[in-house]
């Protein structure tokens, strides 16, 4: 079983840039996680953040799943990339700052490099919808270097 509680272990960020703040449930196809919205001017300011800032949310969900992934794999955490989001819809231009959050991402399409996934976002009042197109590379092997 993978230990959960430390989301700096399972995504490749650090400091004010880990946004998760728990994994509520994860299985082979999705992931479950819940934030609290900060104000610390990271993506907004001390009231609100914009929320456009739930794709980056939900980014991270997605980088927490690949991350447990790769650990049940026996892997290194690896670098991904968000490509692009098709048929994003919020009901809400932002979330107050304190806001309780809970994020959903399903795999929906997975290859070695390329992945889609459905993602929710959903809090008192708020609902958010998005596909997520991510990229993850190989990881590269280290060269030998000859003198």
């Amino acid at each position: 079983m993978i230990d959960c509680t430390d989301i700096t272990a399972l995504i490749p960020h650090s400091g004010s840039m880990v946004l998760l703040d728990r994994i509520i449930d994860f299985d082979e196809y999705t992931l479950s996680a819940e934030l609290v919205v900060r104000g610390d001017n990271l993506l907004g300011n001390d009231k609100t953040v914009p929320a456009w800032a739930g794709i980056e949310y939900m980014a991270q969900a997605i980088a927490a799943y690949a991350g447990i992934k790769s650990k049940l794999a026996g892997e290194p955490i690896k670098l991904g990339f968000l490509l692009g989001t098709r048929s994003y819809t919020s009901n809400v231009a932002s979330f107050a700052v304190g806001t309780a959050l809970t994020i959903q991402v399903k795999n929906i399409i997975q290859d070695d490099k390329l992945g889609v996934f459905d993602c929710k976002l959903r809090g008192d009042g708020v609902e958010i919808n998005a596909n997520l197109n991510v990229y993850q590379p190989p990881i590269e092997s280290k060269l030998e270097t000859r003198s």
